[in-house]
């Protein structure tokens, strides 16, 4: 049976951190929000932790609020992927992709990671026509005009729920659709989930 006294410890040191709360520059970001993977130590490195992608105005912004992006003064025009058999309209990017972009596209990151570099096959560059498409609405319209795409609201993610609820950001394909930036689940590459034998890519795709 499980220790209920060990339980209500643990129940009552995260009630207290909740009222205290942390500074987004904390370590506690740096080792359990973060990450812990390769990766993800490039992402915590040089102490700028959370603030890589978060702003940190004062000491009362917490973990618990949900930490405001960082705004980038920088607008890149990209060059996005396109195909004759490609169904879907692809713009430039948006959203949280252009977060992720504004680094590893090369042109903010240098400053932001204290003199490093995103390693080379992360630079992206600002010619995104060699990667998946980003930034593009997937629904269920699109799946069923391009047939070899499951539907987004009916077709399980493999994470708990559809593939529009775990996957998509406002109904729309992004670089969050494929990675998480914390690297909670310890996968290369910052993958939401394994991609053996394509796992993660039939997802979506029907082949």
């Amino acid at each position: 049976m499980y220790n209920l006294t060990n339980y209500n410890k643990l129940f009552k040191f995260w009630i207290i951190l909740f009222f205290l709360g942390f500074n987004i520059n904390s370590t506690f970001c740096k080792g359990n929000i973060v990450g812990k993977n390769s990766y993800t130590r490039f992402h915590s490195s040089q102490n700028v932790n959370c603030q890589v992608c978060h702003v940190s105005t004062d000491s009362k912004q917490t973990i618990r609020d949900h930490p405001k992006w960082v705004e980038r003064p920088i607008e890149t025009i990209y060059s996005v992927y396109s195909s004759a058999t490609l169904d879907a309209v692809v713009g430039q990017p948006t959203g949280s992709s252009k977060l992720c972009l504004s680094c590893h596209d090369g042109t903010v990151a240098i400053d932001d990671l204290g003199g490093q570099r995103i390693p080379g096959y992360a630079n992206l560059g600002t010619d995104l026509g060699k990667n998946h498409p980003i930034s593009f609405v997937y629904d269920d319209i699109l799946a069923m005009k391009d047939g070899e795409l499951y539907s987004p609201n009916s077709s399980t993610s493999g994470l708990g729920s559809t593939i529009n609820k775990d996957m998509l950001s406002h109904g729309m394909m992004q670089c969050t659709s494929c990675h998480d930036a914390h690297g909670l689940n310890g996968l290369n590459k910052l993958l939401i989930k394994s991609n053996h034998r394509s796992r993660l890519c039939l997802t979506c795709h029907i082949k």
